[in-house]
């Protein structure tokens, strides 16, 4: 009888378990994706599309043909919770499903809640296909209404600056094609902490800091945002600073029905997980990415975490399902960040290392173009 393995999430670690099992299938096992969308966007591209470097395509990747590949049943649908004592998960516009094994790749989103007033005047970096509408709204409104605009965003980490960076190249550039002023345009940073890019050691950040002088950004350091107006946020200590678009990419939440799903999570609201990637409470579920905390290793949300622990997530839901032993995931301590500026420009960041220049855009160019490949039919073998 076959054992069912039901994947909740298109994320960067499912992508990677949808191509191994294509790759060498389980006829015992019957495999379900479930993911409220039908393209996932691949994270490290992200900026570049911003930029105008990639297209759509370019940086998602098409599940269906993937999940088809892998023989995989697909449902475009998301999840309300899970009966974790009956093995089901509660899809939203679908039947209960049984599960022998489940595992979640369901991601993060900036937390607006915490905020009052960010859910209704902030576009979060997350999901991005809200940011994607929105940002394509604004391109159109700026070439049939070039009025002065400020665009904010608020959030001094990777994600926060390198999307800043992206889209004002791509909005000066669009000025300068329609013969409008640049100055129409005026970019600002709002970060929480006194430094830029808190996780990467000080000549990163004083190279980014540099940039934004540069660029004309003005960076606005030890400013917590308390509340969000019309057209306005407000601080703690009182500064009061105006906006046309505001952009959230401020530290992740959790997906808010896990806290009721009996799963144990961290103080954030995230599973945890041990060195197999499985539920200490329960170790039929699995996860994996920024839904998952590993209780052993203290990371950041990052992508490549995600990326990294998908071979392993595969191999141990294979042998989960046929109850051999897993294999322990140890996460780097230190991993190699390629952070673009928006201009076929980045800085190589790890440890208390740094390099920059076109030539790193080129590689992580090429890294993430290989990266994209793999999950493209025909696929490569390993």
């Amino acid at each position: 009888m076959a054992r069912e393995l039901l994947l909740v999430g298109g994320g960067h670690s499912h992508v990677e378990v949808l191509r191994r099992f294509a790759l060498d299938p389980a006829p015992d096992v019957r495999l379900t994706l479930i993911s409220r969308d039908r393209f996932t966007p691949y994270s490290g591209m992200l900026p570049g599309y911003l930029a105008g470097h990639y297209d759509f395509g370019d940086v998602h990747i098409d599940l269906a043909p993937l999940a088809e590949a892998a023989g995989a049943r697909f449902l475009r649908d998301s999840v309300d919770g899970l009966d974790l004592a009956a093995q089901r998960v509660i899809p939203h516009d679908h039947s209960p499903l049984t599960y022998d094994r489940l595992s979640l790749n369901i991601g993060a989103a900036p937390r607006l809640a915490a905020v009052p007033g960010a859910a209704d005047h902030a576009t979060p970096l997350k999901p991005i296909d809200g940011l994607n509408a929105r940002w394509l709204a604004l391109l159109e409104r700026l070439q049939h209404d070039p009025v002065s605009k400020t665009i904010m965003v608020v959030g001094g980490g990777a994600s926060g600056v390198e999307v800043l960076l992206a889209m004002q190249q791509r909005l000066q550039r669009l000025c300068r094609e329609r013969g409008l002023a640049e100055s129409l345009l005026r970019f600002c940073l709002v970060t929480r902490g006194p430094r830029l890019l808190a996780n990467h050691n000080p000549r990163v950040q004083r190279r980014f800091a540099r940039l934004l002088t540069r660029r004309g950004v003005a960076l606005h350091s030890e400013a917590e945002v308390v509340s969000v107006g019309a057209g306005r946020v407000h601080t703690a200590d009182g500064r009061t600073l105006a906006f046309d678009e505001l952009l959230w990419a401020t530290q992740a939440g959790a997906a808010p029905w896990l806290a009721d799903t009996g799963l144990a999570l961290d103080g954030a609201g995230f599973i945890r997980v041990d060195d197999h990637l499985a539920s200490v409470s329960h170790p039929h579920v699995f996860a994996a990415g920024d839904t998952a905390s590993m209780v052993n290793y203290r990371r950041d949300k990052a992508g490549v975490h995600a990326v990294r622990q998908g071979p392993a997530l595969a191999g141990n839901l294979r042998a989960s399902l046929h109850d051999r032993p897993l294999t322990r995931y140890r996460p780097q301590r230190r991993h190699l960040a390629l952070i673009s500026t928006g201009d076929r420009y980045a800085v190589a960041s790890r440890g208390p290392w740094s390099w920059s220049g076109n030539w790193v855009w080129r590689w992580k160019d090429r890294i993430d173009r290989r990266f994209m490949a793999r999950y493209r039919p025909p696929l490569p073998t390993p």
